[in-house]
């Protein structure tokens, strides 16, 4: 399959194919199945962060702090990882020397 460019803003939660379309934070290249899935991710991050964000607004006994924290942060991890994998040479550069490739 043909691989295209698609730029990533997860502060966004958009996958764009124009550049100029809004702000982004990463580059990667990737087929459509690759960045549909890269679109779902991102969109379940939002999910995860508004269901944190429900769980410290109307706190539950059987749901600590730290268990809704890390379902996120497992979710934002893995999210980094498919990009780094998708990401173009400067985008893997770019990750590395902020130290988020390391995290990974």
């Amino acid at each position: 399959m043909e691989k295209r460019t698609y730029y990533v803003s997860v502060q966004g939660r958009s996958l764009l194919e124009d550049p100029g379309a809004a702000a982004y934070e990463w580059e990667v290249e990737a087929t459509r199945q690759e960045a549909d899935t890269l679109s779902h991710m991102l969109e379940h991050l939002s999910e995860k962060e508004e269901s944190g964000f429900l769980a410290f607004t109307y706190p539950w006994p059987d749901t600590p702090e730290g268990e809704v924290n890390r379902s996120y942060e497992s979710h934002l991890n893995t999210l980094y990882r498919e990009i780094y994998r998708l990401g173009t040479a400067e985008t893997r550069t770019q990750m590395e020397r902020s130290g988020l490739a390391a995290q990974l």
